[in-house]
């Protein structure tokens, strides 16, 4: 089976779904399949700031996998210009089958890559497979009236649509009032043969106490309120790079060390060296750097949110408290840093969760299984493109948020 996987992000880009597009892709060609990875990536100085820029660097593309990078020169202007960088991609995926037919189509994020591989189906005969991720399904389809249509189409009329979570699904089906028997839920893994707990007692504390945030920083990652919710006596790692770095360090204080960009060999032995992770988010579609910490043997606090809530159960392998709710975070962290009993099970408990459920070789067999079943499938026909640009989206001056 020949697939080409488009995606949004991947290496150097900093995020969670460059993990997930690398382990995701290594997996798929242990299975059989030949991969061809279409990666759209920033080369300006704004979208290297905030994400981390260039084409996938060799080293991280996994064996077996043929890359094809495309800049994202539609988010380097104002107001973006999705719609040339869907063009593109159309083109390129297009192009690419000629040369050398595929067996299906894959978009990692539904737009823009979800629309532009379902338009290349429609000109390829080609079934077209599209994974909802994060932001992408939080906010995209909400912001104006080009996107809603833009999102719709891809879960109406893909051939399949996957989905981290039961709580991310019923949002996303909220937003657009599509049918929630179009998703097909395939939750989020982690590498557990990497992402291993320190050799210390479960639930050790150091001293002083180290905290770890690690991943974008984004206030919408609830980076902020951490900083505000602090408890005295311990130590806040910041590991990562994003839009609100700059506020963050404004806010900080001699407690807090920000380590920028981590490289992700580097990331295992940044959670084995922290005794607590912290999640303050808003919403998720999966969270990596969740399962990397239960991998990693850390008591966990994290939000009451869509996304968190299917893996992480407060009082049982975690804790919660309400997005936003600053004294509430506070007060998880006292509870979790004043009792060793309870730290030591909730890690104990998360770190067997892990290792049985959310491996990369079950998510990979559950995305195989559904490639293998659209394979030879005819697309819908029966769409067409949004009418327009809506140029009162939110997303149009500030692309990097989308």
């Amino acid at each position: 089976m020949r697939t080409c996987f488009v995606s949004r992000r991947y290496w150097p880009a900093v995020s969670g779904m460059s993990v997930y597009a690398e382990n995701l892709l290594r997996e798929l060609v242990a299975l059989g399949q030949e991969v061809t990875l279409v990666s759209q990536y920033r080369d300006d100085e704004a979208g290297t700031r905030v994400y981390g820029g260039g084409p996938p660097p060799p080293e991280r593309v996994p064996a077996g996998v043929e890359v094809v990078a495309l800049p994202s020169r539609g988010e380097t202007v104002v107001p973006a210009d999705w719609e040339g960088d869907i063009a593109e991609i159309v083109r390129t995926v297009v192009g690419l089958h000629a040369e050398r037919p595929f067996d299906v189509l894959h978009a990692q994020y539904g737009y823009p890559p979800g629309l532009a591989v379902l338009a290349a189906a429609h000109e390829t005969a080609l079934p077209a497979v599209v994974s909802i991720q994060g932001g992408d399904g939080h906010w995209v389809g909400t912001c104006c009236s080009t996107h809603a249509q833009a999102m719709r189409t891809v879960v109406d009329a893909s051939s399949a649509v996957l989905i981290g979570s039961a709580s991310f699904r019923d949002e996303v089906v909220g937003n657009l009032g599509s049918d929630p028997a179009r998703f097909t839920i395939v939750p989020g893994a982690t590498d557990t043969r990497r992402f291993t707990p320190a050799e210390r007692p479960p639930g050790a504390l150091g001293e002083p106490p180290v905290l770890l945030f690690h991943g974008r920083v984004d206030r919408r990652k609830g980076v902020l309120d951490l900083l505000e919710a602090l408890p005295e006596g311990v130590r806040l790692v910041v590991s990562g790079i994003g839009p609100d770095l700059d506020e963050a360090r404004a806010r900080a204080d001699g407690r807090t060390t920000f380590l920028g960009y981590v490289p992700p060999d580097e990331a295992p032995e940044v959670y084995r060296s922290a005794d607590v992770f912290v999640s303050p988010t808003y919403s998720e579609g999966f969270s990596n750097t969740l399962l990397e910490a239960m991998a990693s043997g850390l008591p966990v606090v994290s939000t009451d949110s869509v996304g968190v809530v299917d893996c992480i159960r407060h009082g049982e392998n975690g804790l919660l408290h309400t997005p936003g709710d600053i004294a509430g975070l506070r007060t998880q962290l006292d509870r979790l840093l004043a009792d060793g009993d309870l730290r030591a099970r909730l890690a104990a408990t998360a770190l067997e969760e892990v290792r049985r459920r959310y491996s990369w070789p079950v998510l990979a067999r559950a995305v195989d299984a559904v490639h293998r079943q659209v394979a030879g499938t005819t697309p819908d026909a029966g769409w067409t493109m949004p009418d327009g640009v809506d140029l009162s989206c939110r997303f149009r001056s500030a692309a990097h948020l989308l």
